[in-house]
């Protein structure tokens, strides 16, 4: 590559490195922000770094916050005796856009996984556990993905929290609405059956 165009390739090496972003799709960008006015480069390079500087974890259940609580754990109208547990706060946020939840969350920060060494000290088990010591929580939805790891993490809190008299409960998996059923593998039509309701 021509020694002018080094900069236009570190912006491309940056951007690749985005999930979802391959070498294509990042060169794309750099040209478009190659395109932009200095003036919205710089609010754009501006506003990346000061959101990422003002985010935290919050102090209670792990998700992202600016303050030590996040939004949801300082709305005293979130209902606190349930507690939905799931991976990350990506997940928190595919929950809230449903708007049919008013408990509070529990974010693990990632599943157990013994093939790449991630055990239960490796996410955040205790840190449930220790909300639960005070007896206010009634339920734990367990909000894990429907794979391996999400599983065996979901059935592995289970076991913990079962001889608290806490009732913990996991989300239903199955066929996705407006999806055909020729197209569905053979676990989501299993999970499809095993969570069959009356209508």
């Amino acid at each position: 590559m021509s020694r002018q165009l080094e900069p236009i390739a570190r912006m491309v090496a940056q951007l690749s490195r985005l999930p979802s972003i391959g070498q294509k799709s990042a060169q794309r960008l750099a040209y478009h922000i190659i395109g932009l006015p200095l003036e919205e480069v710089r609010e754009l390079a501006a506003a990346i770094y000061q959101g990422r500087k003002a985010i935290r974890y919050c102090d209670r259940c792990g998700n992202y916050a600016t303050e030590q609580l996040c939004d949801i754990c300082s709305d005293e109208n979130r209902d606190g005796s349930q507690i939905c547990v799931v991976r990350d706060p990506r997940d928190v946020a595919a929950i809230e856009r449903m708007r049919d939840f008013d408990g509070l969350y529990h974010v693990l920060h990632g599943t157990l996984s013994p093939m790449e060494g991630i055990g239960p000290d490796d996410i955040r088990i205790q840190e449930l556990l220790a909300r639960l010591a005070d007896g206010k929580v009634k339920e734990i939805i367990m909000a894990t993905n429907p794979d391996i790891e999400g599983e065996a993490t979901a059935s592995y809190i289970a076991r913990l929290v079962k001889p608290m008299g806490i009732l913990i409960t996991r989300i239903a998996h199955g066929v996705p609405v407006g999806s055909d059923l020729e197209y569905a593998d053979e676990i989501t039509l299993a999970k499809a059956m095993e969570g069959r309701r009356q209508m």
